[in-house]
């Protein structure tokens, strides 16, 4: 038996609670993650950055005057992890925090124009590997795509990933 090509992927059997079928989709996240996020790296190791580093300025992008504290939400990672990943960018003149307007202990997060572009770059290079992958599935498997993912998530953090799409 010959493996299926990119062109007719494998369709979900009526089975697909079976093992074999949630393995299966444990090694295409897995994958299909690590050889989109590979798309990145050269240039973020350009910049002596990583992943962590990109993680926050893309989420910083999509909500410019983000809170430490909601990011700190949104990445799952410790304080410290955190501190280590801001300290880096604040230093590459990346990112910049002011204080809160409501409250001077707050520390709002935005990105300077460096890190807007290298943030833009990044984007683009996502982008060409993602819409190539939703152009060949088509909207019904991008919309079940969708679907399966946000059933990830927890429902107390969908309020928070829904925001993301919000100005």
């Amino acid at each position: 038996m010959t493996a299926p090509s990119s062109a007719q992927p494998m369709t979900a059997s009526a089975l697909f609670l079976r093992e074999a079928e949630v393995r299966r989709g444990i090694e295409l996240l897995y994958f299909g993650y690590s050889h989109l996020t590979r798309s990145i790296d050269e240039e973020l190791s350009a910049q002596n950055l990583g992943r962590a580093h990109h993680r926050a300025l893309y989420f910083i992008a999509r909500r410019p005057d983000l809170s430490v504290s909601e990011l700190l939400r949104l990445l799952a990672i410790t304080k410290q992890s955190l501190g280590r990943v801001l300290n880096d960018l604040s230093a590459r003149e990346l990112v910049e925090s002011r204080a809160g307007d409501r409250d001077a202990r707050q520390r709002l997060l935005k990105l300077t124009p460096e890190g807007q572009a290298l943030e833009a770059r990044l984007y683009e290079m996502l982008n060409a590997k993602l819409s190539r992958a939703y152009s060949g599935a088509g909207q019904d498997a991008v919309s079940g795509f969708w679907a399966v993912l946000e059933g990830l998530i927890p429902a107390g953090d969908k309020a928070a990933v829904a925001a993301l799409g919000r100005p």
